[in-house]
């Protein structure tokens, strides 16, 4: 799509602004009007909740104009009509390997990462939202947080993705004792020369996962923060560089809160994406169980798959998704979803502009999976939900209520328009 084909402001009218609903009476916000004026019930901006994990889901076809009100370029995907389906009030999910796998548009993302995939899943089944999250997230230079339970191959998986990519795998084990020291490393006194010099922790690695990261203390989560964000770690006043790229993959769980600790809002903000991974569907699971029932040792099958990229590789194409184009209409979309959450009443606390900066990096690089060189509102939707869940938190009378962050986040977007790009 060339630069001339994106249409002027000045044939578009601006957007309305996106209505709030009252605190007081606790109505829903109002229906936007369409852009070109005319009445009748507009296209939700929402597109409907893929089903849960495993089940068979994938995006539709590209809708006509006629379908739905809504222009976009032709050949994006497209998800169903959400005022065509009783599902359209529930929350949006991540979007499939299988709809990524299936766009039609040719490029070199979109040929590394169906490689990725295909020798991904030779060891790992299923889970295609934790795969798909975490492969955005790492060419994204962003980080990822799994609420899950446990036994749902989250270290198998980090040691079959840092196999398949060539990079180095590193894990720790959080907790109540860890130090933060232990997780950066620390001087140690050498004989020889007399002085001190610095051994690296396990945190000087490519993959890094922090398994049950709020089972230590706050003190131990902040070692991380540097880390995170510069992809640094000082110590006695000298920095230390990690290599890139570099991933934290951090898991918590969600049913048992005996001995945690909530991890600052600090320290959430620093995750790219929270994506909630549940247990496998009947067929994944007797997949699971035949792979691990044959005669074959797992750790030599797990050797045996082969690096279908290198880190020099994953930093060009990182920097090719960076150049992935957006429309100034859809920068300004990203920009009221995250302002909204500071004024919406169900929320006490609103998103970050790091937010809607991960979102932003985040849509360009589903983009360049799907094979496009540009943006589409749809990327910014698919991906809403996880960049924003644990971004945002609930007033004291929607935890009364029993309100769901999700459920609640989707009530949002909904008041915003969709821009006509």
């Amino acid at each position: 799509m060339s630069e001339s084909s994106w249409p002027s402001d000045a044939a578009t009218p601006a957007p309305a602004e996106p209505t709030v609903p009252d605190a007081t009476s606790g109505g829903s916000p109002a229906a936007p009007v369409p852009p070109d004026g005319t009445a009748g019930a507009p296209r939700s901006t929402v597109p409907p909740v893929l089903p849960a994990h495993g089940a068979v889901n994938a995006l539709s076809p590209p809708m006509s104009p006629a379908a739905d009100g809504f222009v976009s370029e032709p050949g994006a995907p497209r998800l169903a009509n959400a005022a065509s389906t009783a599902e359209a009030a529930v929350a949006p999910n991540m979007p499939r390997l299988g709809d990524a796998l299936a766009a039609e548009v040719a490029s070199p993302t979109k040929e590394l990462f169906d490689r990725i995939v295909a020798e991904v899943r030779k060891i790992y089944v299923g889970q295609e939202e934790l795969v798909l999250g975490t492969l955005v997230a790492l060419f994204s230079g962003g980080h990822v947080l799994i609420e899950s339970v446990p036994g749902l191959g989250k270290t198998l998986f980090v040691r079959t993705l840092g196999r398949v990519m060539g990079l180095k795998f590193g894990r720790i084990q959080f907790t109540a004792d860890l130090m933060p020291s232990d997780v950066t490393g620390s001087p140690i006194f050498d004989a020889k020369t007399q002085d001190f010099r610095f051994r690296p922790g396990p945190v000087f690695t490519q993959l890094l996962l922090a398994d049950e990261i709020n089972r230590s203390p706050a003190k131990t989560h902040a070692a991380l923060l540097e880390i995170m964000q510069e992809y640094r770690v000082t110590v006695d006043n000298a920095s230390h560089r990690l290599d890139r790229p570099f991933l934290v993959l951090a898991t918590q769980n969600p049913i048992e809160s005996e001995g945690t600790y909530n991890l600052p809002e600090a320290q959430l903000d620093r995750f790219m994406f929270k994506i909630r991974a549940d247990y496998p569907t009947a067929e994944e699971e007797d997949e699971i169980l035949r792979m691990h029932g044959e005669e074959v040792d797992f750790d030599a099958r797990l050797e045996d798959l082969t690096a279908v990229t290198s880190s020099a590789e994953i930093l060009d194409t990182a920097d090719a998704c960076r150049r992935v184009r957006l429309d100034p209409k859809l920068l300004n979309y990203i920009s009221r979803i995250v302002r909204l959450t500071r004024q919406w009443p169900q929320f006490h606390l609103g998103a970050s502009p790091r937010a809607g900066i991960s979102l932003l990096q985040a849509a360009r690089t589903l983009a360049a999976f799907y094979g496009r060189d540009y943006a589409v509102p749809d990327d910014v939707q698919q991906l809403m939900l996880p960049a924003l869940r644990h971004r945002v938190m609930l007033s004291a009378e929607a935890e009364v209520e029993g309100r769901d962050v999700d459920d609640v986040l989707n009530e949002l977007v909904r008041s915003v328009e969709v821009p006509r790009l």
